[in-house]
């Protein structure tokens, strides 16, 4: 277990923060001041900050299957608020978020 925590660079905004093993890649971007992914529920049911996972090694906790079904996220779509690095992680947001706000409910997607 790497106790100093892995990189994690967001690639659209191209933003990089620190996340312990155990601590959700949401949790870690929102306690360092960082604004590179939208943030709703942070249970994993909302959807907003859904981010597909470009490299490194990971582990999912518990995700609505509406906003993540199991074939997208075996293509490394995941939500930052359920996503546990075990590695260094590249990751890309897909939603846009308007200026200077991060908690809007109504998010856009952006197209892929």
């Amino acid at each position: 277990m790497n106790r100093a925590g892995y990189e994690i660079r967001e690639t659209v905004s191209g933003q990089t923060f620190r996340c312990l093993p155990d601590q959700s890649v949401l949790s870690a971007m929102e306690q360092q001041g960082k604004r590179c992914v939208p943030v709703g529920c942070r249970g994993g049911g909302c959807g907003l900050c859904k981010v597909r996972v470009l490299s490194g090694s990971y582990q999912c906790h518990k995700m609505s299957c509406s906003h993540v079904p199991p074939e997208a996220a075996k293509q490394g779509l995941a939500l930052a608020c359920q996503l546990f690095p075990q590695t260094d992680l590249s990751i890309e947001c897909l939603r846009r978020q308007g200026p200077g706000d991060h908690n809007n409910k109504n998010q856009q997607e952006v197209s892929s």
